[in-house]
Formats: C-alpha cells, sequence, structure tokens
C-alpha cells in the first residue's frame, strides 16, 4: 500500500465523520423545533380562558348575585331598633357588596340625633355590620312636655314627653349646649357623682361656670362651685351623705365641697 492512497482514504473516512457529526448536532436543534411550535399554537388559547375568568370574576363582584347582601348586622344599640339603623343606612338586600357605599351609609345613620359614632364595614360574603355607639344622657333640660336628654359632651339629642331614664339629672341652665360654659361645668359635675349619688341628686344648676349647686332628694343643697377637682368634690360628697346616712353627722341644708378637702355642713 502506497503512501498517496493511504492519505485519500483517511481523508475520505474524515470527511465522512465530520458529516455524521453534523448531521447529529443539527438534529436534536430541529426536534426542539418541532416540540416548541404546538406550545405557540396554545398560548392565544390560554390567554382567551384567562381573560374570560377574569371577566367573569369580575362580573360576580361587581354585578352578580352570588356576593350580594342578604344581611345587615346592628351592633350597639340599646335605645335605637336595630330595624331603625337598617332602614336609615339604605342599603337594600341584593346589592352587590363590593358596591355598597359604606360612608354613604355611614354618614347617613350619623345624622341619627341618638347616635355619638358608627362605623360601617363589609363582612364578607354577604353582610353588612354597623356598630354604633350611642349618646348616654346624663342630664335633661327644658319644660315638661317638650325636655331634651343631654350628654356629657353638652349635646341634646332626644325628646322626652315623659319621665327621663333613671339616673339623668334634671339640668338647669340659661343657654344649653356644648358652647355654653355653665352647660359643661354642671355636665362635668354631675358626671363626676358616683352612680349611687347620682340617683340622690334632685336637680343641678349653674348660673355660671363656677357657680354649680346640686339639690339632693331629701333637699339639701350642695354648693359645689367650678368643675375643676370634680372627681375629688364627688368622692367628698359620696363619703359625707354616707356619714349622715350612718348617723355619724348631724343633718346639714347645706354641703359646701366647693374645696374638697375642706368640706363644710352648715
Amino acid at each position: 500500500m502506497n503512501r498517496t492512497g493511504t492519505t485519500t482514504r483517511d481523508r475520505t473516512g474524515r470527511s465522512r465523520r465530520s458529516a455524521e457529526r453534523r448531521s447529529q448536532a443539527v438534529t436534536p436543534l430541529a426536534n426542539r423545533r418541532r416540540v416548541r411550535r404546538p406550545s405557540r399554537r396554545r398560548r392565544p388559547v390560554q390567554l382567551a380562558v384567562a381573560a374570560l375568568a377574569l371577566i367573569v370574576v369580575v362580573w360576580l363582584l361587581l354585578a352578580g348575585p352570588v356576593l350580594g347582601v342578604n344581611t345587615v348586622q346592628v351592633d350597639g344599640v340599646t335605645t335605637l331598633s336595630a330595624d331603625q339603623v337598617r332602614e336609615t343606612a339604605g342599603i337594600e338586600a341584593g346589592t352587590p357588596l363590593v358596591r355598597v357605599d359604606v360612608e354613604a351609609a355611614r354618614a347617613r345613620i350619623a345624622r341619627l340625633p341618638s347616635v355619638a359614632s358608627v362605623e360601617v364595614t363589609r363582612g364578607w360574603p354577604h353582610t353588612v355590620v354597623v356598630t354604633v355607639v350611642e349618646r348616654v344622657p346624663i342630664a335633661i333640660v327644658g319644660e315638661p312636655g317638650r325636655r331634651s336628654l343631654v350628654d356629657a359632651e353638652g349635646v341634646l339629642f332626644d325628646t322626652v314627653t315623659g319621665q327621663p331614664p333613671a339616673g339623668v339629672v334634671p339640668l338647669d341652665v340659661a343657654d344649653p349646649g356644648p358652647g355654653d360654659p355653665a352647660t359643661m361645668a354642671a355636665l362635668a359635675a354631675v358626671a363626676a357623682l358616683p352612680a349611687d349619688v347620682r340617683g340622690q341628686v334632685a336637680s343641678a344648676a349653674a348660673g355660671t361656670a363656677e357657680d354649680i349647686s346640686l339639690t339632693l332628694t331629701d333637699g339639701t343643697l350642695v354648693r359645689w362651685g367650678g368643675a375643676e377637682e370634680s372627681d375629688r368634690k364627688g368622692a367628698a360628697l359620696a363619703a359625707l351623705i354616707e356619714q349622715l346616712a350612718n348617723g355619724d353627722l348631724e343633718p346639714a341644708g347645706t354641703i359646701d365641697v366647693s374645696t374638697p378637702e375642706a368640706v363644710v355642713l352648715r
């Protein structure tokens, strides 16, 4: 075998092997391309399905009955009725919960005179929750037949034609309301009284913010002074009433607690 023949066969073998390698290198890429083509064709269908699902969800939230209101829950009412609060809220059954204007409902309920504060929230999936804090009366002003209850903030909020609630003290001031200093001073004195003592107060009066007086059910006059130190004055009055009830002190027509550390009985 000569040198030339050997070289020719070697070259031919190398060329064949090189062609086979090129063929093997190309084939996997072609296969990958064939695999990817079906995925690309399915993508528009998947997007369409996702868009349709989103539309259905939005419709259910905004207009569908699935998440509609079927309960308006009212918490915190004692003098108001739950039905009165529901009617004032104006939330119709079946309204999609997400479309309920909770702020508008809150504003309507807040206009009720007996409401001190109110919160309206959504309770998924079918409930609106109304939480009410009612005004608590501590005094009553006006003439019999057209008297108004007053809370500790001086707000006149309800008209009473019969007997006032227990523990509510008749109040005599010239211009009752939250902007009147005499009203606010007298209310501070009444609010500072222990519950059992307040039940023994027939009336309260204030010509000025510094001239508060109470009249007890037995006719005893209590000179209170101003609203400062009302808690100490209330405690001193409670102690004196207990001592008088026990016979430890002689009955007095006037009790002066304007200086609580030096109470005077006359």
